[in-house]
C-alpha cells in the first residue's frame, strides 16, 4: 500500500506537490489512497483570511465594545454641519470648537471662497490627470511661485495630501544605503516615508539635539546620505525645537535637515513665516522646508520648499507627484488667495499669538499641565488615562465645547490630554469659559 501511494504521488504534477507538501507541512492535510489531496481548499483560521476577523480589526471592535460598556459616547466622526472657526454646529446645536486647524480663519472667509468659485468656473473641479502629463493648470505654478516667495526660497512643488507630500518625498530621496534620524514624536508621515525608503531609521529623544549629535558621532560615517527630518511645532505637546542647534549639528555632520512646518506656517514668526523667521534664519540654511495647505492656507494639501534644481528632479520624478493627479483648481486657488491674503495682514497672525498666550498663562494659572507647549496654537491639557480623558471629553461636550482627546497609543497611556487649537477668531470670554468648565471636570470626573 506504502509502494502504491509513493507511485501515484510521483504522477502529480509539480504544482500540485507543492500544495500537497503545503498542506502536509501545516500538518492539515490528509492524502487519500490515489495520493490526491482530501480536498483543495486551504484549512486556515479565520483570521488570516476573513477581512472582519483579521486580529487588528478584532481588537479594534472589543475597544469599541469596551467604549459602549462604560457608556462612552464616540468622540470621533461628529457631524460638523458648517464653516469650523471658534465655534462649529453640530446636531444643530452650537459648540465653541477647539477641534479645527483653522488657525488664522481663513477658511469660510468670504474673499477665500470667492476665489474658489471663480477658479472652479475656469478650470472646472479636476484637473484629471498627472500635472506632468495633462494636468497642469496656471494657478499651480502661480500658488508654488508665491509660496516660494514667502518662505524665502527658490522654488516650491504642491502635492494633493500632506501626509503623502512626506511620505513620497522621504521614500524616494533616500535609500538601503542612507540614514534618516527623526525626533522621537516625529509624525507618522515621517516615520512611513523612512520605512518607504529602506534607510537605517534611528529615533532621537524628543528636541534632544545633543542626544542627535551624539548618535551622528558613532554613526554618520557608516552611511551614504544622512536626513534629520525634524517639525517646526509638534502637534501633540505644542512645543518647538530649538532650530538654531540643528542647523549647527547638520553643517558639522553634513546631513541634510528637513522640517515639518505643518502646524509652524502661519502661525510662527512675526509675519507667519514659520519657525525659520522665528529664529531669524536663512531659510536657505535648510534643505527641505514642507508644509501643509490644510490649516493656514485653509485649502487641502502639502507642499516642499527648497532649491530650483531639487525641486524641478521632484516634480519629474517623486513617484507620489507623477503618478497622481494633480491638485484641485479649488484647492489651489484657496491656497493661493489666502497665503497673499495673510501676506498683506499680520493682524490675524498677532490675534493667533494673543489668544494662544492667554489660554496658556491663564492655564498655567490654573495648576492645569499643559506639558512643553510654548509659542504655539498648540495647547494640550493632561487629563491621565484614556478612560477618564475620554469622560472629560464628553463633558465638556455637554458644556457645549468641542475639544478632540488624544489617548494611547499616541501617547502614555497615563498621559492622555484633551488637545485644544486656539485660532485668531477665538474670543476671550469663549477661552474663560472652557476654563472654568474644565475646572469643574477635574472636580467631578
Amino acid at each position: 500500500m506504502q509502494k502504491k501511494s509513493k507511485e501515484k504521488l510521483s504522477e502529480l504534477s509539480t504544482q500540485k506537490k507543492k500544495d500537497l507538501i503545503r498542506k502536509l507541512l501545516r500538518g492539515k492535510g490528509k492524502v487519500q489512497p490515489d495520493g490526491k489531496p482530501e480536498t483543495d481548499e486551504y484549512s486556515l483560521p479565520a483570521n488570516l483570511w476573513q477581512i472582519d476577523s483579521i486580529d487588528a480589526v478584532s481588537e479594534f471592535q472589543e475597544k469599541l465594545k469596551l467604549m459602549k460598556d462604560q457608556n462612552i459616547s464616540d468622540p470621533f466622526f461628529r457631524i460638523n454641519e458648517g464653516i469650523i472657526n471658534d465655534r462649529t454646529i453640530i446636531n444643530g446645536k452650537e459648540f465653541i470648537s477647539y477641534s479645527s486647524y483653522n488657525y488664522v480663519g481663513l477658511s469660510g472667509d468670504p474673499a477665500v471662497t470667492d476665489a474658489v468659485k471663480k477658479a472652479v468656473d475656469k478650470y472646472g473641479t479636476s484637473v484629471s490627470a498627472s500635472r506632468m502629463v495633462t494636468g497642469e493648470k496656471p494657478i499651480h505654478a502661480e500658488l508654488e511661485k508665491e509660496l516660494a516667495e514667502f518662505l524665502g526660497v527658490d522654488d516650491s512643488i504642491v502635492f494633493v495630501g500632506g501626509h503623502a507630500t512626506n511620505v513620497t518625498t522621504i521614500g524616494h530621496l533616500l535609500g538601503p544605503s542612507d540614514l534618516i534620524l527623526h525626533d522621537s514624536l516625529a509624525h507618522d508621515s515621517i516615520v512611513q516615508g523612512a520605512l518607504l525608503s529602506h534607510a537605517r531609521r534611528i529615533p532621537f529623544p524628543h528636541n534632544d539635539y545633543e542626544a542627535l549629535e551624539n548618535i551622528l558621532k558613532e554613526q554618520r560615517m557608516k552611511y551614504k546620505k544622512t536626513l534629520i527630518a525634524i517639525e517646526g511645532v509638534y502637534s501633540v505637546d505644542g512645543d518647538i525645537p530649538y532650530l538654531p542647534k540643528f542647523i549647527d549639528i547638520k553643517k558639522k555632520y553634513k546631513t541634510f535637515l528637513m522640517i515639518d512646518e505643518a502646524h509652524s506656517i502661519g502661525v510662527l514668526g512675526k509675519t507667519g513665516r514659520g519657525i525659520g523667521e522665528h529664529f531669524n534664519i536663512n531659510p536657505k540654511e535648510v534643505e527641505i522646508w514642507m508644509g501643509t495647505l490644510s490649516k493656514s492656507f485653509a485649502s487641502c494639501g502639502g507642499y516642499i520648499a527648497g532649491s530650483k534644481l531639487f525641486i524641478k528632479y521632484l516634480k519629474y520624478t517623486a513617484p507620489g507627484f507623477m503618478f497622481s493627479v494633480g491638485m484641485s483648481p479649488a484647492n489651489a486657488a484657496a491656497a493661493f488667495v489666502a497665503l497673499q491674503m495673510l501676506k498683506k495682514d499680520t493682524n490675524r497672525i498677532d490675534r493667533l499669538r494673543k489668544n494662544s498666550e492667554y489660554f496658556r498663562n491663564k492655564a498655567k494659572k490654573l495648576e492645569f499641565d499643559i506639558g512643553a507647549s510654548h509659542d504655539s496654537a498648540v495647547i494640550p491639557v493632561i487629563v491621565g488615562n484614556s478612560l477618564k480623558t475620554m469622560e472629560m471629553t464628553n463633558f465638556l461636550f455637554e458644556k457645549g465645547i468641542n475639544v478632540q482627546p488624544i489617548l494611547y497609543p499616541a501617547v502614555a497611556e497615563n498621559a492622555g490630554r484633551l488637545r485644544f487649537f486656539i485660532t485668531s477668531e477665538h474670543k476671550q470670554a469663549q477661552m474663560e469659559y472652557t476654563l472654568m468648565q474644565l475646572q469643574e471636570g477635574f472636580k467631578s470626573i
